[in-house]
């Protein structure tokens, strides 16, 4: 048995593939709107912030941040305190196709690297400068998280929201 193969890649690849689906039929000029007179975070935001956490927080955190290809200029806008703002005009988010593009290869890259990864090292002590180390004592207990519950917490936000722009479930 593989820490991260058995127990942390076979879900998030389960993940990875919900938010595919959860693109179906999502248009591009819909993507980073809010439903009229609910402030929910929209496809735009939830797929960006989660394009953004590969890089800042799992590649490093695995010991391959020589992988990680952050991009410092998506963080005001999809990082962990960042707020999702309705963009009706297509001027504050990238487009669709950068934003979901960026998520689908960065996640991907992640599940590639770990991997590689041993149980050592996914058993190890979360270090004592990452925010979740209380919550989440091993590094494989927070690659677990954020691959699996952070992200299906987000991607259910998406699910929602295509209920409210009438575009109805993906499944």
């Amino acid at each position: 048995m593989s820490i991260a193969r058995d127990v942390i890649m076979a879900p998030a690849r389960l993940t990875l593939g919900y938010g595919e689906r959860l693109l179906t039929d999502i248009r591009p000029d819909q993507f980073a709107r809010t439903p009229n007179g609910v402030q929910t975070n929209h496809p735009a935001w939830v797929f960006g912030h989660l394009s953004v956490y590969p890089d800042a927080f799992i590649l490093p955190l695995i010991g391959r941040p020589e992988l990680a290809a952050p991009d410092e200029s998506l963080h005001p806008l999809f990082g962990h305190d960042s707020q999702c703002r309705d963009d009706p005009n297509g001027e504050i988010y990238p487009s669709m196709k950068e934003i979901t593009a960026r998520y689908l290869s960065r996640t991907d890259a992640a599940l590639t690297a770990l991997a590689e990864v041993d149980d050592a090292a996914l058993l190890a002590a979360t270090p004592e400068s990452n925010p979740l180390r209380e919550r989440l004592p091993t590094v494989g207990s927070v690659v677990n998280f954020m691959l699996g519950p952070h992200s299906m917490m987000h991607l259910g936000q998406v699910s929602a929201w295509r209920r409210m722009m009438g575009l109805g479930p993906c499944m």
